[in-house]
């Protein structure tokens, strides 16, 4: 629904209005509130919520407030009127109260009939969207548009624009702050993350509508691509309670990686995710493949479900570790168990240890059926470990990627986080029970 609440009164009924503005301040507080210029002024300063004022009634405020109705920028209508006064309703009211017909929007003209819309206004979910307009390959204007047209019927829709200068965590948290029922990320991978970052361990069900290249967390869960489709998701209100993670004290929903996994992301950069999408993700893993290095590196687990003895005491020699949290099947280094359980409290870890470029070709071919299969890989050259926290040290120092986005570099300390995301997902998610993810 649109998040303004036009508040208009005769001069003898102001009181009773702000009485009742008072009275639901809670309610009121979650909407952009605007009003005729008195009637604005008089709530304004019993109330010391923000008011936006219109023309003084006089001079056409109410016709400016009809206006916004036609716009659809108006959910609801409190016109208190004097039913003392024995001469019929200004033409301007008259007005006011057609169009409110003519566009379904609730018009409330008593004590009672106020109080009912305020009922009304409390029951609609207030939803904060974290909207990032340069991601994935889309018109962010028409999608804008048509997630608002898809959501507002039920959720009252606050945009909030992701700026380059500013942390899509830090207004997820001025969100929070301000109260919502629900937070929905719009954009990537990056975005996603950082959202969900701010949203862990707080209980507000995140919403996610993926428009970026990967979409991997989306995927992961089982949540639609598609616009349409995700919107239902959200508007369905269905949860799911999951694991998050921490690395280097930084939140992490999907993975960490160092070597391949962070070299290939490095390689795909914005400008070839713009021209060639999800394919860019390929491209730079076919260029990296090239160029891959092993080093040397050492393990340091906690709460470890598997143990592979000797192989982690001191150093050894890796190509690529992958530590995840959630991961579709088409994050393939994550894939040493067939499937990365995003429930369990511990932190699926795949370490890739082949010698030379064809034992790295079978390996990579082992995960991928290991994936469509859901079965482990049985290869020696590939570790898979499971615990709820890792250290990662190098000889030197190597780029981390952490959900898509390059980091900083070891040495590198991640833990799970169990049970501490809500997100709106479908009914029945693929995920991790049916590794199609």
């Amino acid at each position: 629904m649109p998040t303004q609440v036009a508040l208009i009164a005769d001069d003898s009924c102001k009181d009773s209005l702000v009485a009742l503005v008072q009275q639901f301040t809670a309610v009121f507080c979650r909407y952009s509130l605007i009003a005729t210029a008195h009637t604005g002024e008089w709530i304004q300063k019993a109330t010391g919520l923000s008011v936006t004022r219109l023309l003084p009634r006089a001079l056409g405020g109410d016709v400016e407030m009809a206006a916004r109705v036609c716009d659809g920028r108006i959910g609801a209508v409190i016109c208190l009127v004097d039913a003392t006064v024995a001469s019929p309703p200004s033409l301007a009211i008259q007005t006011l109260w057609r169009v409110c017909n003519l566009h379904d929007v609730p018009l409330a003209t008593n004590l009672a009939t106020a109080q009912a819309v305020v009922t009304y206004l409390a029951k609609a979910r207030v939803g904060h969207l974290i909207f990032n307009p340069v991601a994935g390959q889309g018109n962010p204007d028409q999608d804008l548009a048509l997630i608002r047209r898809l959501l507002e019927p039920q959720v009252q829709v606050q945009v909030i624009l992701t700026q380059p200068d500013l942390n899509p965590a830090d207004q997820a948290r001025h969100a929070l702050n301000d109260g919502t029922d629900v937070i929905i990320a719009c954009g990537g991978d990056g975005t996603v993350s950082e959202v969900a970052s701010a949203v862990l361990e707080t209980g507000t069900p995140l919403g996610i509508i993926p428009r970026g290249t990967a979409n991997a967390f989306a995927n992961a869960l089982g949540i639609p691509t598609a616009i349409p489709l995700a919107c239902e998701t959200i508007l369905a209100g269905h949860t799911q309670v999951v694991d998050g993670a921490r690395c280097n004290g930084r939140a992490m929903v999907l993975l960490a990686g160092v070597g391949f996994e962070a070299d290939y992301v490095n390689r795909a950069n914005r400008e070839l995710k713009n021209r060639f999408g999800a394919l860019a993700y390929i491209l730079a893993g076919v260029q990296q493949w090239g160029e891959a290095q092993n080093f040397e590196a050492s393990l340091e687990l906690e709460g470890a479900e598997h143990s592979h003895g000797n192989l982690l005491k001191g150093t050894l020699t890796t190509s690529s570790i992958t530590v995840a949290n959630a991961a579709p099947a088409t994050s393939v280094l994550a894939q040493g168990f067939g499937r990365v359980d995003y429930q369990d409290g511990l932190l699926d870890i795949t370490v890739g240890t082949s010698r030379n470029r064809l034992q790295g070709i079978g390996a990579l071919t082992s995960l991928f059926a290991a994936a469509l299969v859901n079965n482990p890989t049985n290869r020696e050259d590939i570790l898979c470990l499971r615990a709820s926290r890792l250290r990662i040290t190098t000889e030197s120092p190597r780029p981390v990627v952490i959900d898509g986005e390059i980091m900083g570099t070891t040495p590198v300390e991640i833990e799970c986080i169990p049970q501490a995301l809500t997100v709106l997902t479908p009914i029945t998610t693929p995920g991790w029970r049916t590794g199609l993810g």
